[in-house]
């Protein structure tokens, strides 16, 4: 290797090594579809400073989360926000729960959740996921990859809706009342089904009827 490549190869790796650090001193978020985002600030007209994310790492970048703020990523599009931080009222447990049963879900959609406050919320994909990846098989190897990875791959291209909420109505019993989304022009709102009871049995209830026709014929 003669002078010149030497120091332009220090460079290189010095440009390297910056770049590295400065990313390691910002707040950044990586969501579902593998995007990068970066939180960024700014002022107002009224001189108050504001956040917000975004791919693009140049700019006034945030070396560490402001305090009481958490990051947020929307369950419909996967957008990430920075919002207040929001009060616990879901259990580990309780989050184990409806993680477990959406996983022995057996189905062509794909479902995800989302917890605010004493509020569960199920959301359905807009997409086939097993259409999706067949209709690019021919273009890309999908067929090499592996379960994981073709899931990676239907988020990329996944929305996702509101289907089913679980609202908790008893702190210390830890009740919930269930609610589904009523897609009809003339109601197009939540309307409750069941009887109140504990999230095990509202899961084990309701769960099975997703992607199902038999998803509408369940009224309170």
């Amino acid at each position: 290797m003669n002078k010149e490549s030497r120091v332009n190869l220090n460079l290189y790796l010095n440009l390297l090594v910056k770049r590295r650090s400065h990313k390691k001193m910002t707040v950044t978020y990586t969501n579902r579809r593998k995007d990068v985002y970066y939180l960024h600030h700014g002022k107002t007209k009224t001189g108050k400073t504001r956040y917000h994310f975004s791919k693009n790492e140049a700019g006034n970048l945030v070396k560490s989360l402001p305090k009481g703020y958490e990051i947020y990523e929307h369950p419909k599009n996967a957008q990430v926000f920075l919002r207040k931080k929001q009060p616990q009222m879901i259990t580990k447990k309780e989050q184990h729960l409806i993680d477990k049963h959406l996983k022995n879900h057996k189905t062509s959609n794909s479902y995800i959740f989302d917890i605010k406050s004493e509020t569960i919320t199920i959301y359905e994909s807009n997409q086939n996921k097993d259409a999706i990846i067949s209709l690019f098989e021919d273009m890309i190897p999908i067929k090499k990859m592996n379960s994981s990875e073709a899931f990676d791959f239907f988020h990329k291209f996944a929305t996702y809706d509101p289907v089913m909420r679980f609202i908790l109505i008893d702190k210390k019993q830890r009740i919930f009342h269930a609610e589904r989304f009523c897609f009809r022009s003339s109601i197009d709102d939540w309307i409750r089904i069941g009887e109140p009871a504990l999230l095990e049995k509202l899961l084990s209830t309701y769960v099975k009827h997703l992607g199902e026709e038999s998803l509408f014929d369940i009224y309170f």
